[in-house]
């Protein structure tokens, strides 16, 4: 067991059931246009970045259709292996302006439901490729009834049986679902856990409270990010707050989603779960300064560890 365990360390597997092809148009200084094509999604901005931090990362999900084909070695130039279920559907995708500094929605493909016979396929190959891997992060559809809720629970579980670590980003049903089959990390917003009706308020102790529920209900630790706010987590019965240094906001998106990935590649390289949220929370904040969804040069990374205080509550 422990010479399993050993190579398991450093590697991770990404779960999304929805992988989206995206196009971002951006304005130049000399008035040209640039059209970046990407990878796209929570659990291919995860996987990401968790490469990016020098995880070996597999990523599972389906893919189908051109934008399919073309997602495929899009998400190989980011250094992530996909580990592909072929679909008869197509990938959703977007088209996003930002050439006037907010992103403008031009057009939406959503993405499909997937079928009874492509969700086991799917399962089985999340399930074996995590059984040998050192932590499954479990990311969220990118749109509503491609999946059942139900799924989460089953792979939570019995990956958690298994002694594979469970990170899990999600909220709603998703998130209930999960939690009752047991995970090591839970990551949320404190506005998803507004919009469930989890917490009553923002303030710190109502947050508290809703991760105590969680923890009740089968998540060992829970961070939950605050926006420009300080993080807070309850790490078993600890809790404290996180304090990262503050910078001008480039693009918040992909913050979330970059500090999951710091969470899980700490994770899984066997890290106390005090040093893997610190550098969760060095990634999610070297993000917010970028343009790009869930990007952050590793070294740098690892320089701003060193000014993340993790403070008790």
């Amino acid at each position: 067991m422990a010479a399993a365990e050993h190579d398991r360390r450093g590697t991770g597997v990404v779960f999304t059931p929805s992988p989206l092809l995206t196009v971002t148009i951006e304005g130049r200084p000399d008035g040209d246009t640039e059209i970046h094509v990407h990878g796209g999604g929570q659990g291919v901005w995860i996987a990401r970045m968790m490469s990016s931090l020098g995880c070996e990362t597999r990523l599972t999900g389906p893919f189908g259709g051109e934008s399919g084909e073309v997602l495929i070695p899009l998400i190989e130039r980011e250094g992530i292996i996909p580990r592909p279920l072929r679909t008869n559907h197509t990938n959703g995708s977007y088209v996003h302006d930002r050439r006037e500094g907010e992103r403008e929605v031009v057009a939406t493909h959503n993405a499909y439901a997937i079928s009874r016979h492509d969700h086991d396929e799917l399962y089985d190959l999340t399930l074996v490729e995590g059984l040998n891997a050192g932590v499954v992060v479990l990311g969220g559809p990118d749109g509503e009834n491609l999946i059942e809720p139900e799924t989460y629970r089953r792979l939570a579980s019995d990956l958690t049986s298994h002694e594979v670590p469970v990170v899990v980003d999600l909220s709603g049903d998703y998130l209930e679902a999960a939690v009752s089959g047991g995970v090591h990390v839970v990551k949320v917003s404190h506005e998803e856990l507004l919009d469930d009706g989890r917490a009553s308020s923002e303030d710190p102790k109502d947050l508290i409270k809703a991760a105590e529920k969680l923890r009740e209900a089968g998540a060992a630790n829970v961070i939950v990010s605050r926006a420009g706010d300080p993080a807070i987590a309850l790490i078993g019965d600890r809790a404290v707050e996180v304090e990262t240094p503050s910078f001008e906001r480039a693009d918040h998106r992909g913050a979330g989603d970059s500090m999951t990935a710091g969470l899980a590649v700490g994770t899984s390289a066997g890290m106390a779960l005090e040093d893997a949220l610190v550098l969760g929370a060095a990634a999610g904040t070297l993000n917010t300064t970028r343009h790009g969804l869930a990007t952050g040069e590793r070294e740098l990374i690892e320089k701003l560890r060193e000014r993340v205080v993790l403070r008790s509550l």
